[in-house]
């Protein structure tokens, strides 16, 4: 089997070397590149084309739901495994819903990351117990699939949820611009419609709907 490429994304660098070590005490394993936020991990993706994506998911900038339904949009084979703290049934069917592969707890990574990337590898899935059993209530119940805030979220685009998590971490309109490539009076629009569709009348009660919503950690 030929040597299977990693990229690690995390925004802490004591995890993406814990990560690193594991990953490349594997025979012909590697880690091709880390990032420390979503943003980086887009474009290591795509300049490195790794075989497997282990992102975290509350990371500055571009949280890891968003990078993996983008990076999955420009790449849609490509295999994204998730790695959180958290597993509340709202945000395991966000994971699912963004089109990851895999989802496995920070707690779990010693015991569970070399057996999810090998099912990876393999072209299979890898959930925890509970992820499993969220997804088979979604079959089974598929009207009670989605919460109030799962669907308030869908209002948004992909632009505009970047947005809501770069105003939720305390940026300006003109920082926005510059991350995003945008002029500030785009920016400025863009904020503008935000509040409005989502009926904020104050940064504090958009820094709520992007905890609500998994866009950012509390």
């Amino acid at each position: 089997m030929p040597a299977l490429k990693v990229l690690i994304a995390d925004d802490h660098e004591v995890v993406r070397r814990g990560l690193r070590a594991v990953v490349e005490a594997e025979r012909d394993w590697s880690v091709v590149g880390e990032a420390e936020d979503g943003r980086h991990a887009m474009k290591l993706a795509h300049d490195l084309k790794p075989d497997v994506i282990i992102l975290d998911i509350s990371m500055p900038s571009l949280n890891g739901l968003e990078a993996t339904r983008q990076i999955l949009k420009e790449q849609p084979k490509a295999k994204v495994l998730i790695l959180t703290m958290h597993q509340s049934d709202p945000l395991i069917r966000e994971v699912i819903r963004a089109g990851a592969r895999g989802f496995i707890l920070k707690t779990d990574a010693g015991r569970d990351l070399i057996a999810a990337i090998e099912a990876l590898q393999r072209n299979r899935t890898f959930f925890t117990p509970r992820v499993t059993q969220v997804i088979m209530d979604g079959y089974l119940k598929p009207d009670a699939a989605f919460t109030e805030a799962e669907l308030t979220r869908d209002r948004l685009t992909p632009r505009q949820r970047e947005i809501v998590q770069l105003l939720a971490e305390g940026k300006s309109s003109k920082e926005i611009a510059v991350t995003l490539g945008l002029s500030v009076k785009t920016a400025e629009t863009h904020r503008a419609n935000i509040m409005r569709r989502l009926d904020c009348h104050c940064v504090s009660e958009l820094v709520r709907y992007a905890i609500r919503n998994s866009i950012i950690d509390a």
